[in-house]
């Protein structure tokens, strides 16, 4: 029991609505590898760099280029 609540801990759910992501982190896609549920729905490249933030069609999740 321990170890899932572990293991929990270090991914992200994907509950969050704004993911606040750096140069480093490009291209981004949605959902994210480190997402609970990282195959919630097809994955779709966003593209960050023209605004600086970007939704994601498919959950309306909401990415902002910090950096």
């Amino acid at each position: 029991m321990a170890a899932a609540a572990a293991v929990s801990a270090q991914v992200t759910p994907n509950a969050q609505k704004v993911y606040e992501v750096h140069r480093a982190d490009l291209p981004v896609s949605c959902p994210m590898p480190d997402m609970m549920l990282w195959n919630s729905h097809p994955k779709v490249y966003l593209s960050l760099e023209a605004t600086n933030k970007a939704k994601c069609p498919y959950c309306s999740a909401d990415f902002v280029l910090v950096d």
